[in-house]
């Protein structure tokens, strides 16, 4: 059964889950990871989603204002043996429902090239292609997408 917990970047269980989140995206992109590395710290970040299955932690995400009526979508992941199950896409719901609460309506987020599942996810979940937000602008394997939460 799945559930989501409300919860903030010092879960213990999301600080495991953005430890295999790290070692996955190495592995996706040796050569430039270490220029992410710093753009992904989460502290003191509020408004995290961690998804268990039957009480075992299997994946994660969190937003952060990105300004007054934006939220930007951070760490999203799930273990490899947990997806295509509509984990990712419940956890994204609970973000964005969490953040219309809080009086936000529109969404952003970074991700890869190297991420198709993670693209159709989005654009899936009415995501479109937008132009790049600092600080990724320059940044090749990135792409940016945003959504309108009303």
């Amino acid at each position: 059964m799945l559930t989501l917990n409300r919860t903030n970047s010092d879960d213990p269980q999301f600080q495991e889950l953005i430890i295999a989140l790290d070692q996955e995206l190495w592995l996706r992109y040796p050569e430039v990871q270490q220029d992410y590395e710093v753009l992904d710290k989460v502290k003191n970040i509020p408004t995290v989603v961690v998804a268990y299955v039957d009480a075992l932690p299997v994946g994660c995400a969190c937003f952060r204002p990105f300004d007054a009526h934006t939220i930007e979508v951070k760490r999203m992941f799930v273990y490899a043996t947990h997806r295509g199950q509509g984990i990712a896409y419940a956890i994204l719901k609970e973000l964005e429902t969490w953040a219309l609460s809080q009086g936000f309506t529109r969404a952003v987020l970074e991700t890869g090239i190297r991420q198709p599942e993670a693209i159709a996810l989005y654009q899936k979940s009415g995501y479109t292609f937008m132009d790049k937000y600092p600080p990724y602008e320059q940044m090749e394997n990135s792409v940016c997408l945003q959504k309108p939460l009303l």
